[in-house]
């Protein structure tokens, strides 16, 4: 762990990144007062946009066409390529687990997605992990991604599951854990990203209608402090919203787990348009609310989910001396390579519009954003060398002062009464 000190000098970072007409001097004058954190579930970049290069948005890295992964079942090694998905859910999740993951990046390679993905009955080939989707399917997530600014080389933090990479956005580190593992009595008492905030008076929310991610952290903490009050059901949300009451960070988690796969949070199997519509949900109420001129609003996912992506994960700073807990059988590895890529996409006024950003990021991208924006000192090795993801914005000219028309989120009939008949997700 890095000393206060030390990572308080880290926190002012040069803002080289922006253009020279829209740097401001120092860290504190970016003209953003409300930082908003929408993080989905288990989604790969390629799994939703590998078609945007093709859809409106030129300068995106696309999905080779023809990508395509080994069929397992297949002796003389014919391949699975990549295709459109006719359903908005699947027969059973995928696997994203430490070992799953590994065994998908291949060391780079890519090719072991079908293979750590078949299962019998339902998919013994695998092949639901090389499905796609496009704008016919997600039109509101495509329009919002052809409009604002992202990311196409956006990873999740480590190679693993959803846990652990959450805990990266809230403290730069998993410490170690490779699992979703979850607090009991005295355990997690990383800091993280809220004892900063509260240390430095900085306002904040978790906005969370379920099992809110942050508990890991809070379970001991909101013991001994006001945190409690500040984690409320997500119809708050929408009032503070309205009202122009919004803290100066919030973070938005959506229902992990629900019956008759209604889950909006976009986790396999549940249904991927009723994600989107949470998400149109947040960005509309954002987009009229008093408090949009000075508001960004990060929006990505915690991992991959098992869904294939081309581009291998690069290296990555360890975030502390804390090795990973593995089991006998886990596959080797450290906390040294990114997860699998992730979409990501910044809505705010001062967005670069129909920009897509090739530099490196992943969740402590968002926390250095945070961190950077409010003068908070580094969590972990991870976020005092991440990007703060400054090249999204143009800060001397507000792009979206009028916040833009974008379609709505649909809802096929069809496609839900589907979805309602599959089992539900019990695993984030």
């Amino acid at each position: 762990m890095l000393a206060r000190a030390s990572a308080l000098v880290l926190a002012t970072i040069s803002l080289s990144t922006l253009t020279p007409a829209a740097q401001p001097s120092t860290a504190a004058q970016l003209p953003i007062d409300h930082v908003l954190v929408l993080m989905q579930e288990n989604r790969s970049f390629d799994s939703y946009f590998g078609r945007l290069h093709f859809e409106g948005q030129p300068r995106a890295i696309p999905e080779p066409r023809g990508a395509r992964n080994p069929d397992p079942t297949d002796p003389d090694g014919r391949s699975i390529r990549v295709f459109h998905k006719t359903h908005y859910c699947e027969v059973a999740d995928l696997n994203h687990s430490w070992n799953g993951t590994h065994r998908e990046i291949d060391g780079g390679r890519m090719d072991g997605f079908t293979a750590a993905n078949a299962i019998s009955p339902g998919d013994p080939t695998g092949s639901r992990s090389m499905g796609f989707y496009d704008q016919s399917d997600l039109p509101f997530y495509y329009a919002l991604y052809r409009t604002f600014a992202m990311g196409d080389h956006y990873f999740a933090s480590a190679p693993t599951q959803t846990f652990p990479n959450r805990f990266y956005l809230l403290a730069g580190t998993s410490f170690g854990h490779t699992r979703n593992d979850t607090p009991l009595a005295g355990q997690f008492s990383q800091r993280s990203i809220f004892n900063e905030l509260d240390e430095a008076g900085v306002s904040w929310k978790v906005y969370a209608d379920q099992f809110p991610v942050a508990f890991a952290f809070l379970f001991a903490y909101v013991r001994e402090t006001p945190a409690a009050a500040k984690v409320v059901p997500f119809e708050e949300f929408l009032v503070d919203a309205a009202s122009g009451s919004l803290p100066q960070v919030a973070f938005i988690d959506p229902i992990l787990v629900a019956p008759n796969n209604v889950e909006n949070d976009e986790h396999p199997p549940s249904n991927v348009q009723v994600g989107e519509q949470f998400a149109a949900q947040v960005i509309d109420a954002l987009f009229k609310s008093p408090n949009w001129s000075s508001s960004a609003l990060f929006l990505t996912y915690d991992e991959h989910g098992g869904f294939f992506d081309h581009v291998p994960p690069p290296a990555a700073i360890p975030p502390d001396d804390i090795p990973p807990m593995l089991l006998p059988g886990d596959a080797p590895g450290a906390f040294n390579i990114y997860g699998v890529r992730v979409p990501a996409v910044v809505v705010s006024p001062f967005a670069r519009a129909h920009f897509v950003s090739h530099r490196t990021n992943d969740h402590t991208s968002i926390l250095r954003f945070i961190e950077t924006r409010f003068g908070l000192p580094a969590l972990s090795r991870r976020d005092a060398a991440a990007n703060p993801m400054l090249e999204f914005f143009d800060f001397s000219v507000p792009a979206f002062a009028t916040p833009p028309t974008l379609p709505a989120a649909p809802l096929n009939a069809a496609e839900a009464a589907h979805c309602s008949t599959l089992p539900s997700n019990t695993t984030p």
